[in-house]
């Protein structure tokens, strides 16, 4: 995972919460077919957005507080969140456009 951090549910407030960058959270887990189609693609958009924005993945089996505090319901979701608040959320697997157009309105 080139620039792509483990979020758990202990570093959530400190990596996400309390970043000075906007941040893109991967919801998602190891059995989740559609979770591995969102992956490569998380993986170009932290290469492309190196230094704009900060990139993690959540593995919901092993961190069970943050998904329920958030309402996560299916992965793979995307949540982005930028000054500590929820700003932007993709539930399914996504095409890559779809993310950027997402993203692109909170990144300075």
């Amino acid at each position: 995972m080139a620039n792509i951090q483990e979020i758990t549910d202990a570093n959530f407030e400190q990596e996400v919460l309390k970043a000075d960058l906007p941040v893109v959270i991967d919801f998602w887990a190891e059995w989740c077919g559609p979770c591995r189609m969102v992956a490569p693609i998380v993986e170009e958009l932290s290469e492309e957005y190196n230094g704009k924005v900060k990139f993690g993945k959540l593995d919901v089996d092993a961190n069970s507080n943050t998904p329920a505090k958030f309402g996560i319901r299916s992965i793979p979701t995307l949540l982005i969140f930028k000054g500590g608040e929820e700003v932007g959320r993709l539930i399914g697997a996504k095409p890559k456009g779809q993310l950027v157009k997402e993203l692109e309105p909170h990144i300075n």
